[in-house]
């Protein structure tokens, strides 16, 4: 059996395969659909998507014979699908390139279209592979992705690609079975004398960074899950338990009261309260938003099992913030049961003392630990969250830049940026503010 691919433009690929469930609800079609309709991904959105389907083709022993359509048909077996988007912009990535660019454009080259692999407009670490039921991914199956990438680059003269949030699964495979180098020489030769360059020549760059995750497990306590949120504040300092308390009264003593909300039991009035809460995280920075209030819409309404809204309320029992979550269910089939919240859309209407704090971590860390999720996820950035008991981990994004010139240069800069953020985790790993019991072990691979 061999592995090829094809390039494809829509998702017709969904009814070609029984396909696994996705690690995160923000891999789901669903989730891809709503994307779609609203206008988020597309031409007019500058998120123009390629869908690369990995396929299985059975070797037959006598090429003579002649092969029914029926049976060609099941010869061409799904495997996996990577989705590509061509893109002229960087926005709504949250892994930076854009020195990249200024260096291109020093030298007068376009660095754009570029390629990219990722969920629009979330940073979350998770799978960019759909898998057919029964595959794993491989080394295989990256590389032929590889190759089609490789492909639609050469089609739309794209500069480069970039696979963002990946797991550190694909990270680990992609580095170590496809090429981190190159002999520059020699491919600056081949691309000057016009011979194409094979699929793999162009190596495979890592970036790594950090984010900060919430773990529902008492260390003290054999791992078990926290039963409430003062068990998890007893794994604190003194001094740190005391600070987030006080954060807590400080929204109180405002005559702020908070409260949240799942699925169908979220109104349509709530979500025109939320959406106007949201704008304004974008009007008071001169930005608008990213995404309608039609995606929330249709959020709602198609993915309610996995939606918490968190509501603050002044003393008139009017919303002045609100901030929006996604989880898997405890009890979901995912392979390690590792069920997630997602801290993903915040706004307020105005400036109150530690609201942010409380409406987007001790709310979600709250309902994580009524709903026996494993961990928390609040989102990209932010050294404010490791105070409050957010572990730095790693995150790894992928690039491979066709032009050979900038090769050296950019990886350079990749290798001197994952030395700088082993050091900067290790550092940040030192500030987190549990007690003795509690603290858990560095790993500076993770």
């Amino acid at each position: 059996m061999t592995l090829q691919y094809a390039l494809l433009n829509d998702t017709s690929w969904q009814n070609q395969a029984q396909w696994q469930t996705p690690d995160t609800p923000f891999m789901s079609f669903a989730f891809w659909q709503i994307l779609t309709d609203t206008g988020a991904i597309g031409e007019q959105a500058g998120w123009l998507p390629i869908f690369i389907l990995v396929h299985r083709v059975a070797d037959y022993a006598d090429s003579a014979n002649s092969v029914t359509d029926s049976a060609a048909d099941t010869a061409l077996q799904p495997v996996a699908v990577m989705p590509v988007f061509i893109k002229g912009h960087h926005r709504g990535e949250f892994v930076f390139d854009h020195s990249w660019a200024e260096a291109y454009a020093r030298y007068g080259i376009d660095y754009y279209p570029r390629l990219v692999t990722s969920v629009p407009y979330t940073p979350i670490t998770g799978q960019r592979f759909w898998l057919a039921a029964g595959e794993h991914l491989n080394d295989d199956i990256l590389k032929t992705a590889i190759a089609g990438v490789d492909d639609v680059a050469q089609q739309v003269g794209a500069s480069s690609w970039h696979g963002l949030f990946v797991t550190p699964e694909l990270a680990s495979i992609a580095t170590t079975s496809m090429p981190t180098e190159i002999d520059i020489e020699l491919a600056i030769a081949a691309q000057e004398s016009g011979v194409e360059s094979t699929p793999i020549e162009m190596p495979i760059l890592e970036r790594q960074g950090c984010q900060f995750l919430w773990q529902n497990k008492n260390l003290s306590q054999d791992s078990q899950p926290f039963a409430d949120f003062d068990g998890f504040l007893a794994t604190l300092r003194a001094k740190k338990r005391k600070t987030i308390r006080a954060e807590r009264r400080k929204v109180a003593e405002q005559g702020i009261s908070c409260q949240r909300k799942c699925g169908n039991d979220i109104t349509d009035e709530d979500w025109q309260a939320f959406y106007h809460c949201y704008v304004m995280t974008y009007a008071i920075r001169g930005q608008k938003p990213y995404l309608t209030l039609d995606f929330f819409m249709a959020l709602a309404d198609r993915l309610p099992e996995h939606i918490m809204l968190a509501q603050a309320m002044d003393v008139d029992g009017e919303i002045i913030a609100s901030s929006l979550f996604l989880y898997d269910k405890a009890d979901s089939d995912k392979a390690d049961n590792n069920a997630t919240l997602y801290g993903r859309y915040w706004g307020a209407l105005g400036e109150y003392d530690s609201l942010h704090f409380e409406l987007c971590y001790y709310q979600g860390l709250e309902f994580a630990i009524e709903q026996g999720l494993k961990s928390f996820d609040p989102g990209t950035q932010g050294e404010h969250k490791l105070v409050r008991g957010f572990i730095p981990t790693t995150t790894h994004s992928l690039h491979r830049i066709y032009d050979p010139r900038f090769v050296p240069a950019i990886g350079d800069f990749c290798a001197r940026d994952r030395e700088h953020m082993a050091q900067y985790r290790q550092q940040a790993f030192e500030a987190l503010p549990f007690n003795a019991d509690n603290m858990p072990d560095f790993d500076i691979n993770h």
